[in-house]
Order: structure tokens, then C-alpha cells, then sequence
């Protein structure tokens, strides 16, 4: 059994402490082993389960891997502290707001011998698997991924290449590698407004563009456009109903991680594609700085 905390008890925090207590049968999740959460209001109890302080997490030897929720600009930190306290990570998504912060907190797991893993529950919706069936075998001529929502605080969530990060992944596992061509963003600051948009090439030199889009009032979605030589897609394909939860899903991985039943080269493709992410996250917003 792995002792675990929960870090940050907001949306997805509670989810995390649903799942832990009361996690899939028979599967590797039921090795993970509540033993409190960590938040910064004095709470006492959540859902029964009992608050520890951060000194208590990273001291005690019952707890052996740490579960971040809390918000972007913090996960560094957060990650730095329980590495260096012999315990291993789940983090959400994105793990850091800087590449190289990214890749020195991926050297520091590896030196401690603990695993680090980012939870990227956007490849384990429904949604997104119909969107890859749909894509698996086509050849792609042209394509983009247009993303609304609301406003979001980026001292808290980072710029928008690094809080988006999650479409960029889809981009990036549906299509492969990508090299940046361009970027620029659009701010109108009396009103909130805000337009990221990132022109990528495929490794066949093909054109793919990704339009993050925020104000208030926007409707959260996804719209995409692709066309490929046998047609064009350009509405998201109808999910099935889950029967297992993408939180779910995601803390099994983790629990197979720490089972040591992960084979290495899923893990090394994984740790190459959440890094590259990451590195294109840096240079959106380096293109964007000029």
C-alpha cells in the first residue's frame, strides 16, 4: 500500500478524495491508501477524511506519494517540496509554468529515484478517444483547434500556451511532433479579452493551427476543423457514457506507475511528449514576448 495526500482540496481535489476512497475494484488504484489532505483554510475534516499540515505530509512515513490540486503557479513549489522529501507525485497539469522549471523538476524525480507523474486526463475522456478514432489512419492536409472559455487570473494559471496546455497535448498526440511557425496574441485589456493563436507544421509539412480564446461570458468549448484527403471533420464526434471516470482512469496509471507496471518505453514516450508540450508552451510565449 502507498500512503497518499491530496494537495488542495478545490474541484478536483474533491474528485481525487471521491476516488481514493473508494477506488475501483481489483484494480492497481486500490493500492493507494488515503491519509489526509492538505489545504491552506483550516478545515479540520473533508468528506470524513482528516486535514494534515504540509510539514506533517512531507515528514511522516506513512505517506509515500504526494496528489497536487492546487493552482498552476503553485505546482513548482509543490513538487520541488515532496520530491525532495522522498515521495513520489501526481501533479495536474501543467507541471510547471516554465520548460526549463519542467525539465529540472523531471531530473530532480529521476536523481530521487520517484516517479512524477502529470495527469492529462484531456487523452482520457470520451470525447477525445471518439476524436482519435476518427483521426487514426488519415492523411492530414490542414487543420485547427479553436478553444473558448472564460477570462482566467494568469498570475495564478500562466499564460495561455501553459494553462491551454491540455489542447496543445491533443494536437500534439494526434498528430505528432510539431514545429512552431508562428504566434501572437491579442489582449484588449478594458475588457478582458484575450486571442492566442499558434501556427504549427507537421513532420509531412502540414499546417495546424491552435486559437486559444477567452472573455467573459464565452462560452467554454472546442471547435475543429480538419481536412484530410478522404474529407473534412468539423464537429467533434458524439462520446459514449464513460464507465470508468477520467480521474479514475488517471490514478490507476499512477498506481501502475508505482507498481512498477508501467513497461519503460511507455513511460519514456510519455515523459517525451509532456516535455515537448511544454517546450512549445515556452516558445508560444517567447513568439508572443517579440
Amino acid at each position: 500500500m502507498f500512503g497518499a495526500v491530496v494537495v488542495g482540496v478545490g474541484i478536483a481535489g474533491s474528485v481525487r478524495i471521491r476516488d481514493l476512497l473508494s477506488p475501483l475494484q481489483s484494480s492497481a488504484a486500490e493500492a493507494l491508501k488515503l491519509i489526509g489532505f492538505v489545504s491552506r483554510r483550516p478545515l479540520g475534516q473533508f468528506n470524513d477524511v482528516k486535514q494534515v499540515s504540509l510539514e506533517d505530509a512531507l515528514k511522516s512515513e506513512s505517506v509515500h506519494a504526494a496528489i497536487i490540486c492546487t493552482d498552476n503557479q503553485n505546482h513548482e513549489e509543490s513538487i520541488r517540496q515532496f520530491l525532495e522529501n522522498d515521495k513520489h507525485v501526481l501533479v495536474e497539469y501543467p507541471m510547471a509554468l516554465s520548460a526549463d522549471a519542467a525539465h529540472d523538476l523531471w531530473k530532480l524525480a529521476e536523481k530521487e529515484g520517484k516517479v512524477l507523474h502529470v495527469e492529462h486526463i484531456e487523452l482520457l475522456t470520451e470525447e477525445y478517444k471518439q476524436l482519435k478514432k476518427e483521426v487514426e489512419g488519415k492523411t492530414l492536409l490542414e487543420g485547427e483547434l479553436h478553444f473558448t472559455g472564460g477570462p482566467l487570473d494568469e498570475e495564478h494559471f500562466g499564460f495561455p500556451s501553459f494553462s491551454g496546455i491540455a489542447r496543445l497535448t491533443w494536437l500534439v498526440d494526434l498528430f505528432g511532433d510539431l514545429t512552431l511557425t508562428s504566434a501572437t496574441r491579442e489582449e484588449q485589456k478594458d475588457t478582458n479579452y484575450s486571442k492566442l493563436t499558434a501556427n504549427f507544421l507537421t513532420r509531412e509539412n502540414r499546417p495546424l493551427t491552435w486559437i486559444e480564446e477567452r472573455a467573459p461570458g464565452m462560452k467554454r468549448g472546442k471547435k475543429v476543423h480538419f481536412t484530410f484527403t478522404t474529407g473534412i471533420l468539423e464537429t467533434l464526434p458524439a462520446p459514449p457514457r464513460a464507465s470508468i471516470g477520467p480521474f479514475m482512469q488517471d490514478q490507476i496509471l499512477f498506481a501502475r506507475k508505482l507498481l512498477g507496471q508501467v513497461p519503460r518505453e511507455e513511460l519514456a514516450a510519455e515523459k517525451k511528449r509532456i516535455l515537448r508540450c511544454l517546450d512549445l508552451a515556452e516558445a508560444i510565449r517567447q513568439q508572443c514576448k517579440k
